[in-house]
């Protein structure tokens, strides 16, 4: 009977419907919750994603009303040059600093020479041992010629033979033969001589032309070659120059608008470093080729007058403006406000952009000014240094969260 009772179930630890139905409240808040976690994870990866730029301050007025085409390029030096050597050698000294004014001819480095010197000591050697022969050579034609002379009184004598006067003749000759041959040996002696003095000389490496060093690119105790060598380890140049008087605008126009630029047209170049200077020059020429990449043509243009803010490889802005227009280098006109022509969107009649404020963006009414080289004025609306959606889907509205691209 007892084992019988050990085969009972017990019913009193069966589940209550209270546990259950916590069971079940606990199922469905984790339901929930994941639920919530991929839809929140799915907003996530729908975020839309934008591009944006600045809004921008302008200096207007002027000339530029008078423009008709807009173009960015770089200021460019026509004569610039990195100064390398002419042999390879270890740089002793170098005599230039970044900044430094250079005349033309001036010492920019010098080499280890003490080869050259051996060297041109050794052609000098050569060279007083090629005119000594030649000064004995001289001194033997000269007794020769003596021996000739005695031996033809003796044959008109008939005291000796024509074979003697033959011999003496044959000796002459041969002296002759033998002086020439060291007259050439002192002329080869001397271009030896020559050559090693040239190598000499080009262990001190000189400027080619008057400007500014740029850079310092060797220091002593360095090798420098023509041509690049060792691995990297040896340097191909001692400093850049640059001729500053050379400094011009390169501008690349797209060739559908090349038509608008002429020869000798006036312009107006606003540097990115200094937005409020307006500096007035003309185009120089139009290089005669296209760069199919770009669909573009380089511009060349010259400044009216040169000055030291000027500097090579500064961004440049240009305007091109027509035959009636007058530069003006007012550099107190008011400054205006643009945007990239892409930020701005028409709804319902009305322009408006996107401006981004954190994560969220904010709609915006514009008032528009002028249009040029793809910048707007915005004559009101937004302010400078705000950040304005200039890609983006076409169902963006105010108050979406967005990701920037970078």
């Amino acid at each position: 009977m007892d084992r019988l009772k050990e085969l009972r179930i017990d019913r009193s630890e069966r589940p209550t419907k209270k546990s259950r139905g916590g069971l079940v409240a606990g199922l469905i808040a984790f339901v929930i919750l994941l639920i919530a976690a991929v839809a929140w994870w799915r907003w996530q990866d729908q975020t839309p994603k934008v591009k944006v730029a600045s809004v921008e301050l302008e200096r207007a007025g002027g000339s530029r009303d008078n423009a008709v085409l807009d173009a960015s390029g770089y200021v460019t030096a026509r004569l610039r040059a990195t100064i390398s050597s002419k042999v390879t050698g270890k740089i002793m000294g170098v005599f230039v600093e970044e900044g430094m004014e250079i005349k033309k001819g001036q010492l920019l480095a010098r080499l280890d020479d003490a080869t050259a010197q051996r060297q041109v000591a050794l052609a000098e050697a050569q060279l007083s041992a090629a005119k000594s022969s030649l000064a004995e050579t001289n001194v033997r034609l000269a007794e020769a010629r003596l021996d000739l002379g005695r031996q033809q009184k003796l044959v008109a004598s008939e005291v000796t033979s024509q074979v003697i006067l033959d011999t003496a003749q044959a000796n002459v000759d041969a002296w002759l033969a033998r002086l020439e041959n060291e007259r050439e040996q002192v002329a080869v002696a001397e271009r030896t001589l020559d050559l090693r003095r040239q190598d000499l000389d080009d262990t001190e490496i000189r400027a080619p032309f008057s400007g500014v060093a740029v850079s310092k690119d060797a220091q002593p105790g360095e090798m420098i070659s023509p041509v690049s060598a060792g691995g990297g380890f040896t340097r191909t140049g001692i400093c850049t120059l640059v001729d500053m008087a050379s400094l011009e605008i390169e501008v690349d126009v797209n060739e559908s608008y090349i038509n608008r630029v002429e020869p000798n047209q006036r312009i107006e170049a606003t540097l990115d470093s200094y937005p409020d200077w307006r500096i007035p020059g003309y185009v120089i020429t139009t290089i005669p080729t296209a760069d199919r990449q770009k669909a573009t043509v380089a511009v060349r243009i010259a400044f009216d007058q040169l000055d030291p803010r000027i500097l090579p490889d500064m961004s440049v802005k240009v305007s091109f403006l027509d035959d009636e227009a007058e530069v003006s280098t007012d550099e107190s006109a008011a400054p205006r406000l643009t945007v990239p022509t892409t930020a701005i969107r028409t709804i319902d009649d009305k322009n408006i952009v996107f401006v981004l404020q954190g994560d969220q963006l904010e709609r915006r009414a514009v008032r528009l000014g002028a249009e040029s080289a793809g910048r707007t004025v915005i004559e009101a609306g937004v302010k400078a240094g705000e950040k304005v959606i200039v890609e983006g889907p076409e169902t963006l509205a105010g108050g979406d969260r967005v990701e920037v691209e970078p």
